[in-house]
């Protein structure tokens, strides 16, 4: 698997040179002719450094979002992701993001743009300053602070910075990025587009995208006082400024669209897999044992009480191939022979994980099970004596499959066997090996443009942009359903394949979503986690709005984190989940500048050795997510 190859890499740079410099870290970029870091043009690093980048975003993505009550994991596979969804934070969690950004891109970052520089190719150097904005903000919205200014230099224990040190140089990254890129590339230098993945080296999107960031930085200063962003102010004039240049419709967006191509061409690291596959597949599509919660399914279904079904919820919530019984259900929707998923209860008090649930369903023949369902003798049923647990087989996973990985015959998932038509699951839209990973989009634009206005005032003007918004996420995914219903007609026979039709948005429009009058932050805000799904955003928009059940519809801490005692030290009783605990490499090699930050940070117990390493370190605010000025 890609990932654990990398992992394993990665973690031999870090411990075996202790954290020196990004320059004596990982050399990724090595060609054939195996050029050192010295020699590597500043072209050939910017396609590693996208897909390092990238991994390290949709780490962090899934791993907060089994956090934030959108999906949870079965009890019966356990796990680091299954101790998140109940608020029982494990530090197993906490390395991979850090590792994918430091060792596989940032040190090439530097690289990049001082080469880039000296050629006078502004346009690289603008997208390095681009991307350094990106992965040091994103792990800052992880970490807090962390090693910046000397985070890359000729450092063997490269001191911390603070979390508005990072944040403003963060920003300063993005204006000077953008006056780069605004620039004409001297005639002679080579094209943007080698080795772009992202914006396939069209400038304008790539000054949209800077925008569009420059955009979600400002807006997670909410808590700070009103005045200019370049003193890390609140600045809602310069929000809207940014969201004027940045995207202003899906033609700018920028998507890493992945692969499921088994061909050499998609070889792109040199680890002899040709597939360019998402980095959700990777740690949930390839996986078991993750469903969708109560929250998302009614956010979904019934999206603030409006009783018209968002037409997305065929293609987030997974399906499964089985046969309707006398006992099925009546709340299940079906379209043939296809079950959509219930949402699993996460928040009241029967929730299922409290008492050893749910448990994965199972395919095959059993001589114990009632037999409904039958069809050549296997069947699904569900692996326990337990009668509270028969319930269980209202879930359905979102394990998908592969055609260029797996050898398999398309995206559904077979439990049986890959001729186990009777045991399909279709995945859901965002973690399949060819799922679309947004980097920067209009509908996110949107979003951050309608709850400006709102806090303003201008009721109009916020719907206006939320429905906007709404739409525009609607029409981007129809693009990908119809690229994978016209790759393999047979996908077209499940309901989460099929495109959603014209009629069906324009109804959810008018009808499911509200009107200018009766708009609210938090059906903004809800809107925005569901068309920012497994995204960091979601956190820190929860974060930013202290965890406010009114402004996340449905959303409630854990039942089960009630019962749980370890559960209660990481995060103690009327405290709220604001950042992960620094990751090993830190703590093991570089604890003395760790342990000096812990001064400047509100809320660390410097009395210990390490305050990052305490129990409740899981809930100490960063910077952006503080009054702390």
């Amino acid at each position: 698997m890609k990932y654990l190859k990398s992992i394993l890499l990665s973690g031999v740079c870090l411990f075996g040179l202790s954290l020196t410099s990004c320059d004596n870290w990982l050399d990724i970029n090595e060609d054939p002719e195996n050029p050192t870091s010295d020699t590597a043009p500043y072209q050939s690093r910017l396609a590693h450094i996208e897909f390092y980048t990238n991994s390290a975003t949709q780490f962090g993505a899934w791993r907060s979002s089994m956090s934030m009550g959108d999906w949870t994991r079965a009890a019966d596979q356990g796990g680091t992701y299954y101790h998140m969804s109940y608020w029982n934070p494990q530090q197993g969690v906490v390395t991979t993001s850090y590792q994918w950004w430091f060792v596989g891109a940032a040190c090439n970052v530097d690289d990049m743009y001082q080469k880039a520089m000296a050629a006078e190719a502004w346009h690289y150097a603008g997208a390095a300053k681009i991307i350094n904005a990106y992965g040091f903000m994103l792990m800052t919205d992880l970490y807090g602070e962390m090693p910046y200014t000397q985070a890359c230099g000729q450092y063997p224990t490269p001191e911390y910075d603070t979390g508005k040190t990072i944040y403003l140089g963060c920003l300063n990254d993005l204006d000077e990025g953008l006056e780069l890129l605004s620039r004409s590339q001297g005639s002679g230098l080579p094209a943007l587009s080698v080795g772009d993945s992202w914006n396939n080296g069209d400038v304008n999107k790539w000054i949209k995208l800077g925008n569009l960031l420059k955009a979600r930085y400002l807006v997670k200063l909410s808590k700070k006082q009103a005045g200019s962003y370049k003193d890390g102010k609140y600045d809602a004039d310069a929000i809207l400024a940014a969201l004027a240049n940045g995207p202003q419709s899906n033609a700018d967006n920028t998507i890493v669209n992945h692969t499921d191509d088994n061909s050499s061409t998609h070889d792109n690291l040199g680890w002899n897999e040709p597939v360019d596959y998402s980095p959700l597949y990777s740690v949930c599509g390839m996986n078991a044992g993750y469903m969708v919660t109560k929250m998302l399914y009614d956010n979904l279904t019934n999206f603030a009480g409006y009783g018209v079904e968002d037409p997305r919820a065929d293609k987030i919530i997974p399906w499964a191939y089985s046969r309707k019984s006398a006992d099925t259900p009546a709340e299940i929707k079906w379209v043939g022979n296809w079950r959509r998923s219930l949402g699993v209860d996460m928040v009241s008090g029967n929730c299922p994980n409290k008492n050893g649930g749910p448990i994965r369903a199972m395919y095959g023949p059993n001589a114990t099970a009632s037999g409904k369902g039958i069809r050549n003798g296997e069947f699904w049923w569900i692996n326990s004596d337990n009668k509270d647990r028969l319930g269980d087989t209202i879930y359905v996973e979102c394990t998908s499959e592969s055609k260029g990985y797996a050898a398999k015959a398309d995206l559904f998932f077979r439990r049986g066997g890959v001729s186990k038509d009777d045991s399909r699951e279709s995945g859901t839209f965002y973690t399949r090996v060819s799922s679309p990973t947004y980097i920067g989009t209009y509908f996110e634009a949107c979003f951050i443009k309608a709850e400006v206005l709102f806090n303003k005032g201008d009721k109009a003007g916020a719907f206006a942009a939320y429905k906007e918004g709404i739409k525009a996420s609607m029409e981007q995914m129809n693009e990908k359903l119809n690229t994978w219903v016209s790759e393999d007609r047979n996908l077209a026979e499940c309901p989460s394949f099929t495109p959603m039709t014209q009629e069906d948005m324009d109804n959810f429009l008018a009808n499911g979503i509200g009107t200018a009058s009766d708009i609210t932050l938090g059906k903004i805000l809800t809107q925005k986690r569901i068309a920012l799904h497994f995204s960091v955003e979601i956190w820190n928009d929860m974060r930013r709005y202290d965890f406010n059940p009114e402004l996340f519809l449905g959303w409630g801490i854990p039942d089960n984190y009630n019962y749980v005692a370890a559960a209660k030290k990481g995060i103690p009783e009327g405290k709220q989940f604001r950042r992960w605990r620094q990751c090993s490499h830190e703590t093991n090699y570089n604890s003395k500048n760790l342990k000096a930050i812990g001064e400047q940070v509100p809320g660390a117990n410097t009395s210990l050795e390490q305050w990052n390493a305490a129990d409740d370190a899981w809930t100490i605010n960063v910077w952006w997510d503080s009054d702390q000025q």
